[in-house]
């Protein structure tokens, strides 16, 4: 009888064991499923090998030499978010976006990715390599694309072509990235570009007539019918005149990245940088997966608008309109971390 006893209370004792282990691996399958719902990436990063998207591999690295990289773009998302919630606390103006504020984020299904082009920082090899990207083997060599071609609205889809739930599944699930320059440097690019090359009469034209027709005294017959010859004067006048920004909105060439590619309501998970501009491209590529196949472009440093070049520009505008221009492209300065320019006279 005691032996009997003494079995029994042997195989009690087991089975409370056997019920804790079942309720404790219960308890830790219920916690990993709960961590797996809070981050999506985990399932990916460590059991479906091989089908990760460059959104993961952007915020958990699998590649040690990335996460340097990694480390650098979290800092500049911060300074975006905090320049938007600063902007946001000070401004009376709200607005929600439509379809038609959405016309330069190109879109990438196959490598799930939307880039912001901002004219004068490097979007025609940019579209160039979205090309090759979207291309399906279609094209190889980026540089093998005429520039005229990349920018044909139809080589490339943009977002503003989609659905709405299309539209805000692909903002939740695709890299976003865009690429930003010193903002007076890219301003005197486009000023350089547009207004003192002889082969673009279109703009000289649309807008150098408009420029030499409102802010020249005794302007001549030639220059009023063709304004070919505006000055950075001129120009910088017709950007800070309330009527030029109450018309219309500014042209892409020297609207604000603010405006062009609405960071304070879109989350962008990249801001790559002119000045490190094939360091942060390379990086973007390698993210997707095509770094061993696709390089970015180099460009030549000879021709591009230099420091130095833009401060010889602003030297001959009044310190009136260096205030007014700063006030305009405040928020790209700020929202990208660029430093007020040495050469500017604000006092």
């Amino acid at each position: 009888m005691k032996q009997t006893l003494g079995e029994l209370m042997r195989m009690s004792r087991i089975c409370r064991m056997l019920l804790a282990t079942c309720l404790g691996s219960m308890i830790l399958v219920i916690f990993y499923f709960q961590i797996l719902r809070r981050n999506p990436f985990v399932v990916d990063g460590c059991c479906r090998k091989g089908s990760r998207n460059a959104l993961q591999e952007l915020y958990n690295p699998t590649q040690p030499e990335l996460s340097g990289a990694a480390i650098l773009h979290q800092t500049r998302r911060d300074q975006v978010v905090d320049s938007c919630r600063v902007h946001s606390a000070s401004s009376r103006k709200r607005r929600v976006l439509t379809p038609a504020d959405l016309k330069h984020l190109v879109v990438d299904e196959d490598h799930e990715l939307i880039y912001c082009y901002v004219p004068k920082v490097a979007c025609t090899n940019w579209k160039r390599v979205m090309m090759v990207l979207t291309g399906r083997g279609k094209y190889r060599d980026p540089m093998e694309i005429p520039s005229n071609e990349a920018h044909i609205p139809s080589n490339l889809k943009t977002l503003n072509q989609y659905s709405i739930p299309e539209i805000n599944h692909r903002l939740k699930n695709y890299l976003k990235f865009l690429f930003v320059r010193e903002p007076f440097e890219r301003l005197v690019s486009a000023y350089r570009n547009k207004f003192t090359l002889k082969y673009n009469s279109s703009f000289h034209k649309r807008f150098g007539t408009h420029i030499v027709r409102h802010y020249r005294k005794n302007a001549s017959a030639d220059a009023l019918l063709n304004g070919a010859d505006v000055k950075f004067k001129e120009f910088a006048e017709y950007l800070v005149d309330p009527a030029t920004q109450r018309s219309s909105p500014l042209n892409e060439h020297w609207q604000t990245v603010y405006q062009l590619c609405h960071p304070c309501h879109i989350h962008y998970d990249l801001v790559g940088k002119y000045e490190t501009l094939e360091e942060d491209a390379n990086y973007v590529l390698r993210l997707v997966g095509v770094g061993d196949t696709l390089r970015f472009p180099s460009y030549a440093k000879s021709t591009r608008t230099t420091d130095a070049m833009t401060a010889q520009f602003f030297s001959n505008i009044s310190t009136q309109q260096q205030v007014q221009l700063y006030q305009l492209y405040k928020l790209d300065f700020l929202m990208f971390n660029y430093s007020t320019p040495s050469y500017l006279r604000l006092d």
